[in-house]
């Protein structure tokens, strides 16, 4: 992959909004606690190479980007066309866990920002984040989309080259953090840059 392994995760570092009534007075409902431990039981869902469900996930990654072109094995120096490091994709992504290769279809390491790995969020991103997981199952996916259209939308208007990775980083960082702040988002669709994965 390009840049670091870790660069998505950083884009979930601890949000550095102090906490607010908001967050104080958030309490977790049934719903939306079974919510939060459904995500966070695919989060501790660890890559595992022997299973077919995941090797039949690498496949599909790799015919979703080369679809007129054969993969000779899920062991291949192919993978690197794609941007891997080496032969054998499932080693870029083994520590982050299979919700990273069904978000590439590669981030699941932590996400602080979102504070996710909490009994209940103690950050006003993430206790927005939450109740928009109550309301949309999918939001971790969407939000993943979102993130990644947001970046890319940044370096495109940073005409960044990967020197200005970081900043390019930090810039999509606090922008998806003001978001996840706003009082009239209420759904994953209300995100202003949710409109981006439509353009």
């Amino acid at each position: 992959m390009v840049g670091p392994r870790s660069w998505i995760a950083g884009l979930f570092t601890r949000s550095p909004y102090k906490r607010n009534d908001k967050v104080l007075d958030f309490c977790l409902t049934p719903h939306l606690e079974q919510r939060l431990q459904k995500l966070q039981e695919r989060m501790r869902t660890p890559f595992d190479e022997t299973r077919p469900d995941h090797q039949e996930a690498l496949r599909s990654l790799w015919n979703a980007a080369f679809p007129d072109i054969p993969l000779k094995g899920l062991i291949s120096e192919q993978w690197k066309d794609m941007g891997w490091q080496g032969a054998n994709p499932s080693t870029d992504f083994r520590g982050c866990g299979f919700i990273s290769l069904e978000n590439l279809l590669f981030f699941s390491r932590t996400y602080p920002m979102l504070d996710l790995r909490s009994e209940k969020p103690r950050c006003l991103p993430g206790v927005t984040f939450v109740k928009l997981l109550g309301e949309d199952e999918s939001a971790f996916d969407v939000l993943f989309c979102i993130a990644f259209e947001m970046m890319d939308a940044q370096w495109l208007a940073m005409r960044a080259s990967y020197m200005e990775f970081n900043e390019v980083l930090q810039v999509t960082r606090t922008q998806l953090e003001r978001e996840l702040s706003l009082e009239d988002v209420h759904r994953i669709k209300d995100l202003p840059a949710y409109n981006l994965l439509y353009q």
